[in-house]
């Protein structure tokens, strides 16, 4: 049985599982400003369970490698939003996002390392196996030097260490 017949329900694309972890974590940050409570670390790990479980097995590689990114995106946001209402704006959001991020650096690394854990059993090591053969693969051919004649001299290929000078010399010069 293929792998779409055992699977059923939803799948998620790359894109699908980094925008679904983005805006879950903004809807925590929402809900903190509405409510008060320290919503937006949960909502982070929350959306990161939710999109590496739906994501396709193929996308895995790049959703483990996404979640900082995506929480620095929503905090970059969300305290932007915050610091337009203040009266000093670049204060407040540099202030912001220093406390935002030292605040849920551990969320950060909670959410990222449950991604890992969860791509590891779907089959992150096969993803990243088909990686490096694919590059292996598609790897640039390296030009080997040209033979010389019988004395052991092999040249370079000509323009590798000056440029190519084209023409004669003239008289005179």
């Amino acid at each position: 049985m293929s792998e779409r017949g055992r699977s059923s329900g939803i799948r998620l694309t790359a894109r699908g599982a980094v925008a679904f972890v983005l805006a879950f974590t903004l809807v925590g940050s929402v809900a903190q400003v509405l409510s008060g409570w320290p919503v937006i670390g949960p909502a982070f790990v929350a959306g990161c369970v939710v999109a590496v479980s739906l994501v396709n097995r193929r996308d895995l590689l790049s959703l483990v490698v996404s979640p900082p990114l995506t929480f620095f995106v929503a905090t970059l946001v969300t305290e932007l939003v915050r610091a337009l209402t203040t009266a000093s704006p670049i204060q407040s959001f540099g202030l912001g996002v220093f406390t935002a991020l030292s605040g849920g650096a551990p969320w950060l690394f909670g959410g990222s390392l449950l991604v890992l854990v969860i791509a590891w059993r779907r089959g992150l090591t096969q993803c990243v196996r088909e990686l490096r053969d694919e590059l292996r693969a598609a790897g640039p051919k390296v030009p080997r030097p040209r033979t010389g004649d019988g004395d052991g001299f092999a040249p370079e290929p000509e323009g590798y260490f000056e440029p190519k000078v084209y023409g004669t010399p003239r008289e005179g010069q």
